[in-house]
């Protein structure tokens, strides 16, 4: 499991609205060239996202559903890649002061990652959710400054 910890100075209402909007995923998520869908109840649980991920003319469509959804306190995902399977990603909001403590798990689930899990598979992981960490606290602190 590939563990990323970030202190986002916005309170985790902040934080939490950012996450509740499905259409917003491609400027935080590292990889997600555009939206394809979002279920109307989005972050409700069983509210699918679908993305479109890669690089260049390399793409995937993928898929995100949601396992478990505690509103301001915690969302688990469950994305799916197939042909290369599906990870769990459980991100949580711990209130810290008056910022969050923000937590992303990333487990694989089936498909080859759960084989080739292990130090160089989460070592990419833990960078490429540490650079979304950092785009998700910069959208909420500007977002904070601002007033939104």
């Amino acid at each position: 499991m590939a563990r990323n910890r970030c202190l986002i100075l916005s309170s985790p209402s902040e934080v939490w609205r950012l996450l509740a909007d499905g259409h917003r995923y491609a400027e935080w998520v590292t990889g997600t060239q555009r939206i394809l869908a979002v279920d109307p109840h989005w972050p409700d649980v069983g509210a699918r996202l679908k993305v479109r991920v890669g690089a260049g003319p390399l793409t995937l469509d993928d898929a995100c559903v949601v396992r478990i959804s505690e509103p301001r306190h915690r969302l688990q995902l469950e994305a799916k890649a197939d042909p290369f399977g599906a990870a769990r990603i459980a991100m949580k909001l711990i209130p810290w002061g008056e910022h969050t403590l923000f937590t992303l798990d990333w487990h694989p689930l089936r498909g080859p990652g759960t084989r080739m899990h292990g130090l160089p598979v989460e070592y990419f992981v833990r960078i490429r959710n540490g650079m979304m960490l950092t785009k998700l606290a910069r959208i909420a602190v500007r977002e904070h400054a601002a007033g939104v």
